[in-house]
């Protein structure tokens, strides 16, 4: 759409359709897109198979120390249209959005360890533009000079509808009361973490899609684009 490449920053709750949105922003200008939140839940995972998280419960000291056995890296996937995300060099593109991985992210993100390095491999794969990120703090603190800032919201009961119906179509044996607990703590828990908690940046423009389609989203966002590629 344009030869300027910029730092598009999406940031906000969860299952609100970040990551779909900002796949359909980087294909429709044929950027990059780096989901951080599939950096955290790959994190997340690690910790869980190695004995890090019991019964729910994170051990801090236990996932700072694993920490330097975790490689972390994108592969495109062509029949996806999508890259997948590997962990020292396993494919874990499924594992990582279960419930099971969704009720112990926030905490593992809130760990200083975990966000210093994470943060850290995020502003590299960004640092030449022409990327579409995000996350929970990609333009307070990862990019606070992208060009472009969105903060997305959307209704609690509707995020955990989406995220329900996206569970059991693949087969997962989960309740709605249950994904709707999830939402709502994680929204707690992501808003009130002492380290790079989620908050609208002051010059992000707020999208709440709980009733837009996908077509309305886009519209909406090109209209964005514009005003600051033309500004």
């Amino acid at each position: 759409m344009d030869n300027k490449r910029i730092i598009i920053a999406i940031d906000g709750h969860s299952s609100c359709g970040k990551s779909t949105f900002a796949k359909a922003i980087a294909a429709r200008l044929g950027y990059i897109f780096i989901d951080t939140g599939a950096m955290y839940r790959a994190v997340t995972l690690y910790a869980q198979e190695n004995g890090a998280i019991l019964n729910g419960i994170v051990d801090e000291e236990r996932v700072e120390a694993m920490l330097k056995d975790i490689e972390i890296d994108f592969r495109f996937n062509a029949q996806r249209g999508a890259s997948d995300i590997y962990v020292n060099g396993d494919l874990v593109e499924g594992k990582i959005r279960t419930i099971e991985v969704s009720n112990s992210v926030s905490a593992v993100s809130s760990i200083g360890a975990v966000r210093q390095m994470l943060v850290a491999m995020q502003q590299q794969m960004g640092r030449k533009g022409g990327v579409v990120m995000d996350g929970r703090d990609i333009g307070t603190v990862v990019f606070p000079n992208a060009e472009l800032k969105i903060y997305m919201t959307a209704d609690a009961m509707v995020r955990a509808e989406r995220r329900y119906k996206e569970l059991t179509a693949k087969g997962d044996n989960v309740t709605l009361d249950e994904i709707y607990e999830n939402v709502v703590s994680r929204d707690k828990a992501d808003m009130s973490r002492a380290i790079s908690p989620l908050r609208k940046a002051d010059d992000a423009i707020v999208l709440d899609n709980s009733y837009m389609s996908v077509e309305e989203q886009m519209t909406w966002f090109d209209e964005q684009y514009q005003r600051v590629i033309n500004g």
